[in-house]
C-alpha cells in the first residue's frame, strides 16, 4: 500500500490514556500517538531507533537521563537501547514517531 489515511488505521491502547495507530513498511514504521492529559509513558528502551515530532500539545520527555519539555513542532531522537519516557501535562498531545526497524509489538 503506497498511501494511507491516519483515520483509517486500526487504533490500539498501549497504556492508560495512550492510543496508537501504526503504519509499517519493510524497514521502517510510522506510529501516530494520541495521549490524554496526565498520560504517562513509563521509561523503557528497545533495540529500534526512534525519532518523532510533536504535532499538538506539549509533554515532558526524558531521553538518556536528559529531561525536556517539547511542544508542537519540536522533534527528538532516541538511539537504539537508550532509556526514555514521557508524561503529558493538562492538554491532549499528538505525536508522530518513526521506528527502524519496525516494532513487531505495534503491528
Amino acid at each position: 500500500m503506497a498511501f494511507f489515511s491516519i483515520d483509517d488505521l486500526r487504533s490500539r491502547n498501549i497504556a492508560e490514556g495512550v492510543e496508537i495507530k501504526a503504519f509499517s513498511g519493510e524497514k521502517m514504521m510510522a506510529v501516530f500517538f494520541s495521549m490524554e492529559p496526565g498520560a504517562v509513558m513509563a521509561e523503557h528502551s528497545h533495540p529500534h531507533e526512534q525519532m518523532g515530532v510533536v504535532l499538538e500539545g506539549e509533554l515532558e520527555l526524558t531521553i538518556g537521563g536528559e529531561r525536556r519539555v517539547v511542544r508542537k513542532g519540536d522533534g527528538y531522537y532516541v538511539p537504539s537501547g537508550v532509556s526514555h519516557g514521557g508524561r503529558v501535562f493538562d492538554s491532549p498531545v499528538r505525536v508522530a514517531d518513526f521506528f527502524a526497524p519496525p516494532r513487531e509489538d505495534y503491528r
